[in-house]
């Protein structure tokens, strides 16, 4: 059992009711233990591939990287004892076809998570906005080497290993709170490598918004990107409304066109954490990869 709910059960309370599929890490998983990187330090990636894989030896897949990925699959690993279902929920919606068949890749956080998501660039660029953001930008944040382990590193070992579509329409990144503002600063840093991104309880506040006004000035082309925002209204995610309103007059004035190539998503009485993510999890995923724009 996950710790959480072994120490539920040892203090003789059942667990919490989990909304979404049944807990649990479900199809063809293959993890690759403690990647390594000339960047960063070395850490877990699993890889889940889509139901058919193997009979399908001419098939290729468009791959979605995402990040946290302790959190994607395993309800053994995540935080708190639920995972994403990202495995469970992917293979509903190929069955009732609404997404085209994907390759998922999770690649687990460090200890130094913080410093690996937090958009360096965009921090550096606003060092005079706040105390708060000066104190950030010490020459110890690692995203830009982060980027780098995943574009110079990881991707092209997943493209060698497993059949793959490599090109940028097929190539999406995706995460939740910081790992929202990290997978919307691989965009802005790689336009040429991933073609659409998905920002999950986006947590703008770091930094004093500072990614925000990056963006203004770093936006890639909205006629070859996508974009998909959302957040909820309890817990830390009732700080995110104005931030967001802030990012989508920026995507506006950027020549974006919500509804369309933009998606950005309320969930009233949604809170922070991986409960409420399992719960949507589908609708991101069905913007990345759904078969209407196949």
């Amino acid at each position: 059992a996950a710790p959480a709910r072994a120490a539920a059960q040892a203090g003789g309370m059942p667990p919490a009711p989990v909304a979404g599929p049944p807990l649990g890490r479900t199809g063809d998983l293959r993890d690759h233990p403690a990647f390594p990187s000339a960047f960063v330090t070395a850490r877990d990636v699993h890889v889940w591939l889509p139901p058919g894989y193997d009979a399908n030896a001419r098939e290729r897949y468009p791959v979605l990287y995402m990040h946290d990925g302790q959190n994607v699959f395993d309800p053994a690993t995540s935080y708190g004892g639920v995972d994403w279902a990202v495995d469970e929920v992917m293979t509903r919606l190929i069955a009732e076809k609404k997404v085209r068949p994907a390759i998922v890749v999770a690649v687990r956080n460090s200890p130094k998570r913080f410093e690996e998501y937090m958009p360096q660039q965009a921090v550096k660029s606003a060092t005079t906005l706040g105390t708060g953001v000066r104190g950030l930008w010490q020459g110890t944040l690692l995203s830009d080497k982060y980027l780098r382990f995943l574009v110079e590193e990881l991707k092209p070992f997943i493209d060698r290993t497993y059949r793959t579509r490599p090109g940028r329409d097929d190539t999406m990144i995706m995460g939740s709170s910081m790992g929202g503002l990290i997978s919307l600063y691989a965009m802005t840093q790689y336009p040429a490598v991933f073609g659409a991104a998905a920002c999950v309880s986006t947590h703008w506040p770091a930094g004093d918004g500072a990614v925000i006004g990056y963006l203004a000035s770093h936006m890639p082309s909205p006629a070859q990107h996508r974009l998909y925002f959302d957040h909820g209204t309890a817990t830390l995610d009732s700080l995110y409304a104005p931030f967001q309103a802030r990012a989508d007059s920026v995507m506006r004035a950027a020549g974006w066109r919500e509804g369309d190539n933009w998606v950005t998503r309320v969930f009233p009485g949604a809170d922070h954490s991986e409960r409420a993510w399992r719960v949507r999890v589908d609708v991101p995923l069905t913007f990345l990869l759904g078969t209407a724009r196949k």
